[in-house]
């Protein structure tokens, strides 16, 4: 199994599952959903200050770059492009 070790100002990010129905109840199909821009910290780098691992994060939309390892979706993100954590 690969191990996923950032550097520096990065931080590893696992996705949230996309909801599959709208709050009216509608259910949306693969192909349109939007990807979620909140996960969940897996590792930072060792420069990383106000970030944890175990955090749930929110990101700017398109602030990371996604990665697949050994069949799993990850995000590495700079630590400045995230916009908030969630309590």
């Amino acid at each position: 199994m690969a191990k996923l070790k950032p550097l520096g100002y990065k931080i590893i990010v696992e996705r949230q599952a996309a909801s599959e129905k709208t709050a009216g109840g509608i259910v949306i199909p693969d192909n349109a959903k939007e990807k979620p821009e909140q996960g969940k910290v897996i590792a930072v780098g060792k420069d990383v200050e106000e970030v944890k691992v175990g955090d749930t994060i929110i990101l700017g939309k398109f602030a990371a770059t996604e990665v697949k390892i050994n069949g799993n979706e990850y995000l590495i993100v700079r630590e400045k492009e995230v916009l908030a954590i969630i309590s």
